[in-house]
């Protein structure tokens, strides 16, 4: 444990792509609008809505979901954003299902109007490209294979901000300063830019930097992940254990590989790795 916690990043070493930092500057109404209207080049009504690590759940036997930041903008508009700093290989099909859970939750039991669903911004920044394409920013709508102009009109919109994207005059300074500086979070980056609107979010970002209850915030964040981390190392080793005991028992007993492979939900080869 206490090695582990030696590894931890101060809080003034941590970027934007550190999801407590996003989280916790995303809880600003102002900052959060900020950053939507960079992303999304037009003006954003009032948020009525903003809250972080929402939970949704449609059932107890289906999993659930960890918005990272959600809102709601005066007009109905929905709005979740997500930070994604480690490589991962399924976030196209995590988008679809979280798109999925999000619809569910929108209307209430019973209710036979469809088009009451409201309008939703599902984002995904990462320093890395999903794509491979070398864009800042990869916005999907569905659109019909035979007449590409034709958009379905569902209200949906996934997009993909990439932070080393190199199509600068496509999507304009504004937006490549706000995902370089996401990757930086320094000084430097903001008066490169010259944006007053990344000065703003940069003094923002200062403040919780300097914030001694930020600070314990995030001790305590840490703590809890590490603990968190512990207690699944430990179950697992419980599961490992037990299944390992119950693997020799049937082997013991004359049941073959592919019978005990069946019996406790695993491969043959990982049978063969126990006995072995």
């Amino acid at each position: 444990m206490t090695e582990r916690k030696s590894k931890m990043l101060p809080l003034s070493e941590l970027t934007l792509l550190d999801r407590f930092l996003f989280d916790a500057a995303m809880e600003d109404k102002d900052f959060h609008k900020s950053v939507l209207q960079i992303i999304l080049g037009k003006e954003i009504t009032f948020l009525t809505k903003n809250e972080t690590e929402k939970e949704l759940r449609v059932s107890p036997l289906l999993r659930s979901i960890r918005m990272d930041v959600y809102a709601m903008d005066e007009d109905g508009i929905i709005y979740n954003s997500e930070m994604q700093k480690q490589l991962k290989y399924d976030l196209p099909k995590r988008s679809r299902y979280y798109q999925g859970m999000l619809d569910s939750s929108l209307l209430e039991p019973g209710s036979i109007r469809f088009n009451l669903l409201n309008d939703s911004y599902i984002i995904i920044i990462t320093p890395y490209d999903v794509f491979g394409l070398g864009k800042y920013r990869y916005t999907f709508r569905a659109r019909c294979d035979e007449e590409l102009s034709c958009i379905l009109p569902d209200g949906a919109v996934r997009i993909f901000l990439n932070t080393r994207g190199k199509n600068r005059e496509e999507v304009g300074d504004e937006l490549a300063w706000f995902l370089e500086y996401a990757e930086k979070t320094d000084e430097k980056t903001v008066r490169k830019s010259g944006s007053e609107v990344l000065r703003r979010i940069h003094e923002h970002i200062c403040k919780l930097k300097a914030s001694e209850e930020m600070g314990v915030r995030y001790m305590q964040a840490w703590e809890e992940k590490v603990k968190e981390r512990e207690e699944g190392r430990e179950e697992g080793l419980k599961v490992g254990i037990s299944r390992t005991k119950r693997v020799l028992k049937l082997a013991a007993e004359g049941k073959k590989k592919e019978e005990i492979a069946e019996m406790c939900g695993i491969t043959v080869e990982e049978v063969a790795e126990i006995l072995e």
